[in-house]
């Protein structure tokens, strides 16, 4: 079983920025294929960012590249998305994602279903 816990959610102005972190449980935290999701009411859950377990390869949803930043620290069993030139549009509960097994690659890992455990979620909101 596999706890994540995300942290670093806030209430933010247009153009500044938040570090979201997700903290997991498990021995075997350096195998795991992590993402970030976030939802708004009334909305499916979107595909925001991904990384591989060695944190060498990433992906991203196109309105966030450039902004968002995915990275991981194995030592710590934590990933992280450093979020600048936030924009109200980014509002939205971030929820952190992990998978046990599989080869990454950026069309399986932006999909919901591919991620075995899922955190609670933290809550983005960024004013205009």
């Amino acid at each position: 079983q596999v706890q994540l816990v995300e942290s670093g959610g806030g209430l933010v102005q247009t153009g500044g920025s938040l570090r979201l972190s997700c903290a997991a449980s498990g021995r075997t935290f350096s195998s795991y294929v992590m993402g970030w999701f976030r939802q708004t009411p009334g909305k499916e859950r979107e595909f925001v960012a991904t990384i591989n377990w060695s944190g060498d390869r990433t992906g991203y949803e196109d309105s966030v590249k450039g902004r968002f930043t995915i990275s991981r620290d194995n030592t710590k069993n934590t990933v992280y998305l450093q979020m600048n030139s936030l924009k109200p549009e980014d509002t939205a509960v971030y929820y952190c994602a992990a998978d046990l097994s599989g080869t990454w690659r950026l069309s399986k890992y932006s999909r919901v279903h591919e991620y075995d455990y899922w955190g609670q979620g933290t809550q983005v909101t960024v004013s205009s």
